[in-house]
């Protein structure tokens, strides 16, 4: 891990890779699953041949399968009330199970700086991980029962505490090192 946080993207990268998401994000929310596959697609591509280090990869299908757990899961649960017929694995529309990979793809640059701050990046999980929730239901039409955004702001949270106790601990062992 020491390795992926002594290397910096440059402002103009981090940008690149925020708005790479953000045209994602709005892809899968308003195209489906189809154009949303294929948009994602052409990120995931070019994230990994342009921006990504040496194994990101690992985190993308990470993140994929954690996306296929925790949604699949709520999904099961009934929090989620859908109305397309395209399913990942059976379970969640595939627009949906794609903002995990797409998600995965800020970890290491446009996001890197936030894992140091550990209760900053809970907060961020708690907060911002409902209103993404919140607002690509808003123009999905998904319908979402009233205790999911609760659960998705406990589950946003665990994530970025997770992550900021892999990652930013690396993070500040490498300015220690400087």
């Amino acid at each position: 891990m020491i390795a992926m946080a002594n290397r910096t993207d440059s402002p103009v990268k981090m940008l690149v890779n925020l708005a790479a998401f953000q045209v994602g994000w709005f892809a899968c929310v308003l195209g489906g699953s189809i154009v949303g596959l294929l948009v994602t697609a052409v990120i995931l591509t070019l994230h990994l041949t342009c921006l990504a280090r040496p194994g990101e990869w690992r985190w993308l299908v990470g993140f994929a399968a954690l996306g296929l757990v925790v949604d699949g899961s709520l999904a099961l649960a009934g929090g989620f009330g859908f109305t397309e017929g395209i399913l990942a694995f059976g379970v969640l529309p595939t627009w949906l199970w794609l903002l995990w990979p797409l998600f995965a793809t800020l970890v290491h640059h446009s996001l890197s700086w936030l894992w140091q701050y550990r209760w900053l990046a809970v907060l961020g999980g708690a907060t911002s991980g409902p209103l993404s929730y919140y607002g690509g239901a808003r123009l999905a039409g998904v319908e979402l029962a009233p205790w999911l955004l609760p659960a998705e702001a406990l589950a946003w949270a665990l994530i970025c505490l997770a992550l900021s106790r892999r990652l930013g601990s690396s993070l500040v062992l490498t300015r220690e090192t400087r």
